[in-house]
Parts: structure tokens; sequence; C-alpha cells
């Protein structure tokens, strides 16, 4: 029972450790999306000014866009991070291909359209981010409400029931000891008065044998 409180205390120990450092990196993800959150709704008015440029320059080239560009050429892949034994997604972008528009420029609005691009580049980056940092918030958040009632359950259920077990055995225990003492305390005067009631008796008979050898002198 002792090594079973034991292994809780360090069971707790260690999940009040993991706890500590998740809630720690939840803050740091909180901060980080506050800032793309902020970040983002900056960039996003630049997109949409830039947007409207090219569409005063150019008029619409959304068609001209869906004809020319055949498969993305900003994407993204998924990976992971081990936290404290979590596994956080983290998404990341990366350029596959060439460029749609690496011609643009030469004609009318050319210089306003790849600006627009790169504009919208960014944004798609700081989104991505965002989506990343969004989705490990989520994983964080609910890994550490489950770990906090574990460490809550072991503090105040698991533990509290090892020490009241490992007490009640200790003083039963106790109980049986004295039990023990007080049984061979009875015993130990029992054997003394019957010690005392045979020197008593030998000394009547041998008070007996007195009277009676002086009774026949």
């Amino acid at each position: 029972m002792k090594a079973k409180l034991k292994g809780a205390q360090n069971g707790h120990n260690l999940l009040k450790r993991k706890s500590e450092a998740l809630t720690r990196r939840f803050r740091e993800i909180v901060k980080k999306i506050e800032d793309s959150k902020r970040k983002m709704g900056k960039i996003m008015q630049v997109a949409s000014f830039s947007l409207a440029e090219v569409s005063y320059a150019t008029g619409d080239i959304s068609f001209q866009v869906r004809e020319s560009v055949s498969t993305a050429q900003l994407r993204v892949r998924a990976k992971s991070e081990n936290v404290s034994g979590v596994q956080l997604p983290n998404f990341e972008y990366y350029i596959d291909g060439q460029n749609a528009f690496e011609l643009t420029g030469l004609g009318r609005g050319g210089q306003q359209v790849q600006k627009c691009k790169e504009t919208y580049i960014g944004a798609a980056k700081v989104l991505i981010e965002l989506a990343s940092l969004q989705t490990a918030f989520v994983v964080l958040d609910e890994v550490i409400r489950l770990t906090n009632r574990r460490v809550n359950a072991i503090e105040h259920v698991t533990i509290p029931k090892y020490e009241n077990t490992i007490a009640y055995i200790i003083s039963e225990l106790d109980e049986q000891d004295r039990e023990e003492f007080f049984r061979l305390k009875m015993i130990q005067k029992k054997k003394n008065q019957g010690k005392e009631n045979e020197e008593n008796q030998k000394i009547i008979e041998t008070g007996e044998l007195k009277r009676k050898f002086m009774f026949l002198i």
C-alpha cells in the first residue's frame, strides 16, 4: 500500500509538471494568436486595397487567373510537434511549381498584379500560421483540462484514499499489539498467581506435617 501511495505521489508530481509546461506553452500560443490576428487584419486591409488597385488598372482579371493557373503554387503540409508528450499539429507553407504570372508586367497593370499577388501570398502565410496556432490552441486546451482533472483526482481522491487506508492498517496493527501485550500480561499474571498458590499450598502442607509431628511427640 505504501508503494501504491508513493506511485500515486510520483504520478501526481509528473502530471503537475506536465500541466505547468503545457500551460506555459498555451499562454505563448495565446499571445501569438493575438499578434497574428492583429497582423492578419492589417495585411488583409493592404491586400484588399491592392486588389482594388488591380481592378481599377486592369479591370476584372479573375477569368484570366483561372485560365492561367492549373495548380496552386502555395501549398500547405502538416507536421507535428511533441510538447510534454502531446502531439501538436503544425502547418507550414511551401512553394511548389513556377510562377504562373512570371511574364506579368509587360502588359497593362502588371506591377499592380504582382504587388497584389505578393500581398495575398503574405496574407495566406499569416492565415496558415494562424490556423496552426488555433489548432494547437484547441488541442492544448483539451489536454490541459484533462490533465488538471487527473491531477485533482489523484490529489483529492487517490492519495487521501491510500493515506486513510495506511492509517487504518497502522491503527489496526497497533490495536493488535496492545491486545497481544494485554494477553501476555494476563498470562504472566495467571502464571504468577499459580506459583503463589503452589507456594501457599506447600506452606500449608508443611505446617500440617509439623503439627502432626508435634502431636506424635
